[in-house]
């Protein structure tokens, strides 16, 4: 179920750092060719807590392509649709195809863990509803016809427990929430098209990013992230969902990675069998089987 078919192209948006640049390297290898987003190419210009933020498209293709697979970087703002249609046009051009997609583009703020109200915190933090949701449902949109011309793909949101307990604050909320929600009803619309929809909740992430906030805030997280996953775990785990020849029956369902894992035999570095957090931060909501047209 897990090994290699050198057709495959995936897009990983949002890729320069993080989540997204470990989940690229992990398709890499056994993805024909894996194509990733960001808004740095060669320059890392984001900062988290007066620190840079490191990460660039060049460094993640660089990582792709050390891993066995075939990266190309493609320089786009998931802010301007245009751009991501753009996307979406030079995929179809240079491959034919498009196998899976991820949507992984956020916009984070640096005040996002920040204590006090939301009415405290910038007004800025809400941008996580244009680049993250809104984003995600436009690449989505452009994704779609490709797959169904081809009659098989897979489109995955990088969701969290944040869809239904208190994560972050409410915008950040919302957002996993609504990847969820997408996932449930493009899966509707997607019905016997041979293309599945799947919204992934992942655990801690050992990321650029967590490093700095272990730096800042390590005594209230330090507990997660000992058992945090490597984005690099989340990869395989895409690749063998995308694999499964019961996929579509999973279609529009929100999945903990862990627990996919499990299901599917694989294990994150050095052995580790990462947790699901199912107890402790709560379960996927199933949605209601009622449809109104």
């Amino acid at each position: 179920m897990s090994s290699a078919n050198p057709s495959t192209v995936a897009l990983v948006t949002g890729a320069t750092r993080g989540a997204g640049k470990g989940i690229a390297a992990g398709l890499a290898g056994v993805c024909k060719r894996v194509y990733v987003t960001g808004r740095s190419q060669s320059e890392a210009t984001a900062t988290l807590k007066g620190e840079v933020l490191r990460g660039t498209l060049d460094e993640t293709v660089a990582a792709i392509n050390a891993a066995g697979g075939e990266g190309v970087g493609i320089q786009c703002d998931h802010a301007d649709d245009q751009s991501t249609k753009a996307v979406f046009e030079r995929i179809e051009s240079e491959s034919g195809q498009l196998d899976i997609l991820v949507n992984n583009a956020a916009s984070i703020h640096d005040a996002l863990i920040d204590a006090g109200g939301f009415w405290e915190k910038p007004l800025e933090l809400a941008d996580i509803l244009d680049v993250g949701l809104r984003s995600a449902y436009v690449a989505s949109y452009y994704a779609a016809p490709i797959m169904i011309r081809q009659g098989s793909g897979l489109i995955v949101f990088t969701s969290s427990f944040g869809g239904v307990c208190y994560m972050h604050g409410p915008a950040y909320g919302a957002q996993k929430a609504g990847y969820d929600k997408f996932a449930a009803d493009m899966a509707v619309d997607l019905e016997n098209t041979g293309v599945a929809v799947a919204s992934l909740w992942l655990g801690p992430q050992r990321t650029e990013r967590t490093e700095i906030v272990l730096r800042h805030r390590g005594e209230q997280y330090d507990d997660f992230m000992a058992l945090a996953e490597t984005p690099q775990f989340n990869g395989r785990v895409i690749h063998a969902l995308h694999r499964d020849p019961k996929r579509n029956e999973k279609s529009g369902q929100t999945l903990i990675t862990a627990e996919l894992a499990l299901e599917y035999g694989i294990q994150d570095e050095d052995g580790r069998q990462p947790p699901s957090y199912r107890e402790q931060l709560g379960a996927p909501r199933v949605p209601h089987p009622a449809r109104v047209i």
